[in-house]
């Protein structure tokens, strides 16, 4: 039988707040194991929530980014569940009444622009880790220095049909984040990981099969390899008769499979109340436009924009906004030098290959977006050639220097003298007399290996323009 694959995505985000949701404890990551806590993280007796009102404001940023409707009204609940990364023994979370609900996002994938739909987002407390002893499957440690962090999950609709759309929806969601600066959406670290439910039914009936939930994931490729698993799996089930339980599965990367863990909880067994230490939130419309009013452009417009203001490709444009820092340097570059082409060639290729090869990011670029466009001006009135300018790059990433005060101090600057490029071609001329045979009895591609020698010859130096139009004149 033929079946229809069917997704959704509960992304988990922490939200980058200075301090926790709840209470004045620092929200930053790492640190030795609980040390970032006080009574309020804890859960101890007497003691009384805060609401973080800037992680209120990250997620109605969210949710308009997002296209979300925001409630005027709003509350948080107690998820009660028992665990040892949950000091209190519940979470605040919400329920019945979100935050934002009912938006959507559009993606791209294989070339086709697909919409899935979002539920809800709605502002968690995280929980703490538990850290399992190495050799010793009896003992276990927690640390509860994430437990508080503000949290927002959103929630999408099973909109999805194949591993490729979760994973270019995911990655949608984190751009947008990103260039909200509400989350850092560092996977490595956990602050931006994901449950996937996943279900087969055979193709035209509308009704959803039994899912399953893939829990805790933060790669987007280990998500992909264990969607194509549970697909395999839940398909050799339902045609060997069988039925799909539904329940939570981890991914065991090793392996490559699925294991389950337990079965699927519902909403009752949380035994949701309304949290009675915190007030309901009422949320004011004219504060949410002014929070829509302040939103920067988001990655889908700016693409558009680099593709129909600067001319770019669609590739290009897909890269140079993959996130805001790197899409404002390239702005900055191309506004200052006026050619865009160029700009997303250096900033796309080289500067990006050095800024990998010293473990930077664009962030941190001992290279100034001004430097960069300085350079390409040097390469644009010809006082350098692009040969040369991959050298000059290369000492400013080394010493964050300026671009005309390196070529002055290393004397780099391009020669355009007909006199000096004459006598480089003619040494060039005398040393490869077959080579210079051989072009003139037709074999015209060797032109690019006697321009090569000139600039060889010329340590770079000579302007390859006039290189080629004087030794084309010559060899006539």
């Amino acid at each position: 039988m033929t079946y229809e694959v069917v997704i959704g995505l509960e992304i988990h985000a922490e939200l980058a707040t200075n301090t926790k949701l709840f209470t004045w404890a620092q929200n930053v990551f790492g640190g030795e194991p609980n040390t970032r806590i006080e009574p309020i993280t804890l859960g101890m007796p007497g003691v009384l929530p805060v609401l973080n009102k800037k992680a209120l404001e990250y997620t109605v940023r969210a949710g308009v980014a997002l296209n979300c409707e925001i409630a005027e009204y709003s509350k948080f609940d107690r998820k009660h569940y028992f665990y040892p990364d949950l000091p209190k023994g519940y979470q605040i979370s919400q329920y019945d009444l979100p935050i934002c609900k009912n938006g959507h996002i559009d993606y791209d994938v294989n070339g086709e622009t697909k919409r899935c739909g979002i539920t809800r987002i709605h502002l968690e407390e995280d929980a703490g880790k538990l850290l399992h002893a190495e050799g010793r499957g009896d003992i276990s440690y927690v640390d509860y220095n994430r437990s508080c962090v503000p949290l927002i999950e959103i929630v999408s609709e099973p909109d999805m049909r194949s591993p490729a759309e979760a994973i270019a929806y995911w990655r949608a969601v984190k751009e947008v984040l990103e260039y909200l600066g509400v989350s850092d959406c560092n996977m490595e670290e956990g602050s931006y990981r994901c449950d996937t439910n996943i279900s087969l039914r055979p193709v035209g009936q509308a009704e959803y099969g039994t899912r399953a939930e893939l829990k805790n994931m933060n790669s987007f490729r280990n998500v992909e390899l264990a969607l194509n698993y549970e697909i395999k799996r839940q398909t050799e089930l339902l045609d060997s008769g069988g039925k799909v339980v539904q329940e939570t599965r981890l991914f065991d990367v090793d392996k490559g499979v699925t294991r389950a863990m337990r079965g699927k909880e519902e909403a009752s067994d949380y035994r949701y109340f309304p949290e009675p230490d915190l007030v309901p939130m009422e949320i004011d419309p004219t504060w949410v436009e002014e929070v829509r009013g302040e939103l920067p452009e988001l990655p889908r417009s700016r693409r558009d924009r680099f593709t129909s203001d600067f001319g770019l490709p669609e590739q290009d444009a897909v890269v140079l906004t993959a996130t805001r820092a790197v899409a404002d340097y390239f702005v900055e570059v191309a506004q200052t030098t006026n050619d865009a082409k160029a700009s997303a060639n250096w900033v796309m290729g080289d500067l990006s290959g050095f800024l990998r090869e010293a473990g930077k990011s664009i962030e941190d670029s001992p290279v100034s977006a001004a430097h960069l466009a300085e350079m390409i001006g040097l390469i644009n009135d010809k006082t350098i050639s692009g040969r040369i300018a991959k050298d000059v790059l290369a000492e400013m990433v080394a010493t964050g220097n300026a671009p005309k005060r390196i070529v002055e101090a290393k004397g780099l600057v391009q020669v355009s003298d007909a006199g000096q490029i004459d006598t480089w071609i003619e040494e060039v001329i005398a040393a490869n007399p077959q080579i210079v045979a051989d072009y003139k009895s037709g074999k015209t591609k060797l032109m690019g290996f006697l321009v090569g020698q000139v600039m060889k010859l010329s340590q770079g130096k000579a302007n390859p323009g006039l290189v080629n139009e004087a030794l084309q004149n010559r060899l006539q």
